[in-house]
């Protein structure tokens, strides 16, 4: 395959979408919108799949594989939009064809393979970020804006959880082979949003998890400590809905609901309501990653925080299969 060039000249990061499933569907209706970056491939292993998103979104180029799409040489980065099971092998084929990648999140429960690939995106001058659309939007800054508002920060709440449709769920997100679960789907935002205010890695968690008949999580709770004391308890599931981040200091609380899809309107710090103007967060992540590429922006997320999102999921998963809590190392 012929790589693309690492810094593109025009200004402008040309990308392809590989996986044209859901999420990618998510992802474009405002990406072409982004000032540094054009969506100009799309692969399936359909080729009708990938040519009907394609006429959706006005890209130019159709291919009938992943494959393809990687030796195209008219694209810069892919938007590696796949389940969860396929993220690491694709990503690593992509750096191996000289393409930057934006990787849906969750990149891997697995921290080797974080490892490998942020080696080898390095070793190859190329830019590899993972997917957490959340943390780029104005919702995120606006809440660690105000975070020292509340005094010694003392403990974090964190839950994303939806019922799920049959239909849905048996295509993917209840498949273990794919890597389904609530917390791989939608809990790892929990624990994202419990890092960032922490500010820190937890040091033990502990977790609990009732089980779908295919044997993947369909509930799952969880409780992180970190090293300063502050407990942070996450909550996810495919069996109700709520969505919500909290943070509870000595003086007050900070607390934003519906955070994780960037369409707040206000964050609540004690009794008042804090207007936010919400953005487009997928443009947003796609215009950093775009920055960081061209040399103009540093990524927002890199090794460091994909290895400790990897690190806490599979302590998480591994306390709830024992029953007992699981220490991290540093």
């Amino acid at each position: 395959m012929k790589a693309a060039n690492r810094t593109p000249s025009s200004g402008v990061v040309r990308w392809g979408i590989l996986g044209p499933g859901g999420i990618a569907f998510r992802f474009m209706r405002h990406a072409n919108e982004a000032a540094n970056a054009r969506v100009v491939a799309v692969g399936s292993r359909d080729r009708s799949r990938a040519a009907e998103f394609a006429a959706r979104f006005g890209i130019a180029n159709v291919h009938g594989s992943y494959e393809d799409l990687l030796g195209d040489p008219t694209v810069d980065g892919v938007y590696i939009a796949t389940p969860n099971s396929l993220h690491h092998p694709w990503t690593m084929k992509a750096l191996a064809a000289g393409k930057h990648v934006l990787c849906e999140k969750p990149y891997s429960r697995t921290p080797g393979q974080v490892l490998e690939a942020f080696d080898a995106a390095e070793a190859a001058g190329l830019v590899l970020m993972e997917g957490f659309m959340w943390r780029h939007t104005p919702q995120a800054r606006r809440f660690m804006e105000l975070l020292p508002e509340l005094g010694d920060l003392q403990a974090i709440r964190a839950t994303f959880a939806f019922q799920l449709d049959a239909d849905r769920g048996a295509a993917l997100l209840l498949r273990p082979e794919l890597d389904g679960g609530s917390l791989m789907d939608v809990g790892c935002y929990c624990v994202s949003g419990a890092r960032l205010l922490a500010g820190a890695e937890p040091t033990r968690v502990a977790a609990e998890q009732t089980l779908a008949p295919t044997g993947v999580d369909s509930t799952l709770a969880g409780v992180l400590r970190f090293d300063t004391g502050v407990l942070a308890t996450i909550s996810t599931g495919f069996t109700y809905s709520h969505s919500s981040l909290e943070a509870i200091g000595g003086r007050a609380s900070l607390l934003l609901l519906e955070p994780w899809q960037g369409e707040a309107r206000t964050v609540r710090l004690g009794e008042r309501e804090i207007p936010i103007a919400p953005e487009d967060p997928y443009r947003l992540e796609l215009e950093n990653i775009s920055a960081a590429i061209l040399g103009d922006a540093k990524p927002l997320l890199g090794r460091a925080d994909a290895l400790g999102q990897a690190r806490t999921i599979e302590a998480l998963y591994r306390s709830a299969a024992s029953g007992a809590a699981v220490t991290l190392e540093g």
